[in-house]
């Protein structure tokens, strides 16, 4: 590793214990035992198991002595069929903690599977979803230790106290929320994505940003997630287009994989409509999340507007645009979108307004929903769907 390459590793403990740095993917033995834990259950999902890097993680803890197990049954959008298998597994292997490895859909299965192992037989993950206090009917004492190793630079669900998962019999996603839920530890090891594909790179990426961008929109007052939220969108900005150029950009990476955390981290401030449009079309059209918060973000921007022009004003100075403001920040995401080549409407995900009146009745019943900077009615979120779908902006 070169001189650039070690400043970034350091180590700190905000929101948790954070490990940072190239190559310290190999402390993660010592970070399960760390925490207690004999015979750990990796967590990822099928695409990634196949991968050298899953098997060189299940190596070098088995070479430390640790009874490590593998469960992959994770779709991209995970489920709660998924996270009962995982239980299962779990449970067989005799597991006493969860290694928590991939992209979203990896870390909100494992941190689910953590939940869930050693809980009642009786008690169902949905009485856990995330409204009002519901989190108590669990035992906190009852969670099992995670590690978490993120590969993609997206959902920031590494520093997250909640999973999104999808109920298949409701066909809605639901998150699932519990203060224990957080990992105890995090490694941030950019090498672990330099073979992340450019498509999903950009997804991933955007997905960061909305998270961002939607917490400094978010009317809430929370100082700390508000400042988080605008040097993330900062780090986007100059290093997403790098990391989709050049994947072997061990900086580029770094600082994403920084982005995407500080994402998730600022949006305890709240979300918006952005994400409370993409669950319910993650949810009845099985597509990507982060490619979804993409192709949303200027529709949602233009909708929001009349609420937003202050904070607008306020982001472009920071990016350094021309003419800050919300015209500036919309043309902004449209040219960050097309260098990234992601669609610019829904329907080249092959989404329709068949279901439009649904999806407008789910958004507004949707949590993100509750901290956009204007209450959208359903038929609002349906105009909303519409525009995305045809390209109006």
């Amino acid at each position: 590793m070169n001189q650039h390459a070690s400043q970034f590793t350091t180590t700190w403990s905000y929101p948790t214990e954070i490990r940072t740095g190239s190559g310290r993917i190999r402390e993660l033995p010592e970070a399960c035992r760390a925490l207690g834990m004999r015979a750990p259950l990796l967590v990822t999902d099928p695409g990634l198991a196949r991968l050298p890097m899953v098997e060189a993680a299940l190596v070098g803890c088995r070479d430390a002595g640790l009874d490590c197990g593998l469960f992959s049954a994770v779709k991209g959008n995970p489920t709660g069929t998924n996270v009962a298998d995982g239980v299962a597994a779990f449970r067989d292997g005799g597991h006493d903690g969860v290694i928590a490895f991939g992209g979203g859909s990896g870390l909100d299965a494992a941190k689910a599977v953590a939940l869930m192992a050693k809980q009642p037989d009786g008690l169902s993950i949905w009485s856990l979803e995330d409204v009002g206090d519901n989190w108590k009917h669990a035992d906190g004492e009852a969670v099992v230790p995670i590690v978490a190793v993120p590969t993609t630079a997206g959902t920031g669900s590494e520093v997250g106290r909640a999973s999104v998962i999808t109920d298949e019999q409701a066909r809605v996603k639901r998150i699932i929320f519990h203060p224990r839920m957080l990992p105890a530890t995090v490694i941030l090891d950019p090498e672990l994505c330099v073979g992340l594909p450019p498509a999903i790179t950009a997804a991933t990426g955007m997905d960061a940003l909305s998270h961002c961008l939607e917490a400094w929109c978010a009317p809430n007052y929370h100082p700390l997630a508000e400042g988080i939220a605008v040097e993330g969108m900062r780090r986007i900005r100059d290093f997403l287009p790098a990391a989709y150029r050049d994947g072997q950009d061990i900086e580029a990476r770094q600082q994403m994989l920084v982005a995407s955390m500080m994402g998730a981290t600022a949006f305890q401030r709240g979300l918006g409509a952005i994400h409370a449009l993409a669950h319910p079309l993650g949810a009845l059209y099985d597509a990507h999340h982060g490619t979804l918060n993409a192709i949303l973000m200027p529709y949602v921007l233009r909708a929001n507007e009349c609420a937003i022009g202050e904070p607008m004003v306020r982001l472009g100075r920071y990016l350094d645009l021309r003419q800050p403001g919300t015209a500036a920040i919309i043309d902004w995401v449209l040219e960050l979108r097309e260098r990234l080549g992601i669609p610019h409407t829904l329907a080249e995900l092959h989404i329709d307004l068949a279901q439009a009146e649904t999806v407008g009745r789910m958004a507004v019943a949707d949590p993100s929903a509750g901290s956009n900077p204007i209450a959208f009615d359903a038929a609002q979120y349906q105009t909303l769907l519409c525009n995305a779908v045809e390209g109006r902006l």
